[in-house]
Formats: structure tokens, C-alpha cells, sequence
């Protein structure tokens, strides 16, 4: 899609299937160590809260803006522009419910033990 960017910039979600090893299962060796060196790889954090926030918003998208029959992708794009801005411009906030003790709790496997 960029033949003339010299380096392209990939922000993945942080998956283990996702690996440059999937360009030498589809291209020739040569042709796969090329493309990927084009490429500059960043993987989203494993355990990071950026995702549930993505994901209310795509729910919210979905619930207050394509929750209906859409004729063309023309009407869909418009649609999503005119959400995004009024979504943008409302400064919304997503209300956390998972406190720290919560955390501590539900995560207490990857917190280190102390005996004493």
C-alpha cells in the first residue's frame, strides 16, 4: 500500500501468533527479510489497560452509532466521523470499577511472596 515509505511503522496487538516469522511462511526468504525490514514493530503491552478502554469505546461506538442497518460505506464513515467528534468533544471518561485492592486480589499469582 506504501510502495515509497521507507519505513512503516506496525502497532500490533501483543498476540503470540503475531511474529515476523508469519513473512517467511507467506513470501520467499529474501523477499520476507526485505519487507520486514521495512517495518517497524510495536507491540501493545501484554497486560495494559489501553485494551479495556479500546474496547468500551468500540462497545459505545457500536451501541449509540452502528446498531442499525447502514446502507453504504459512505454512510457508515460519516456516521463514525460525526460520533468521533462529538465523542471527542464531550471529553468522555471511562469510569474504573477495578480498585488496587481489587487488583491485588484478582492478581495476587504476580506479586511477589515475602516470608518472614
Amino acid at each position: 500500500m506504501y510502495p515509497e515509505a521507507k519505513k512503516i511503522t506496525l502497532i500490533m496487538y501483543n498476540f503470540k501468533t503475531h511474529s515476523i516469522s508469519s513473512f517467511y511462511e507467506a513470501f520467499e526468504p529474501i523477499e520476507a527479510k526485505r519487507l520486514i525490514d521495512r517495518f517497524d514493530f510495536k507491540f501493545t503491552p501484554k497486560h495494559g489497560s489501553w485494551l479495556n478502554m479500546a474496547e468500551i469505546e468500540l462497545h459505545v461506538l457500536n451501541g449509540q452509532c452502528l446498531n442499525r442497518h447502514i446502507e453504504s460505506i459512505e454512510i457508515i464513515k460519516d456516521e463514525i466521523e460525526a460520533w468521533q467528534e462529538y465523542r471527542n468533544n464531550k471529553n468522555s471518561k471511562i469510569n474504573w470499577q477495578f480498585t488496587n485492592a481489587d487488583a491485588r486480589v484478582k492478581l495476587k499469582r504476580l506479586y511477589p511472596s515475602f516470608y518472614v
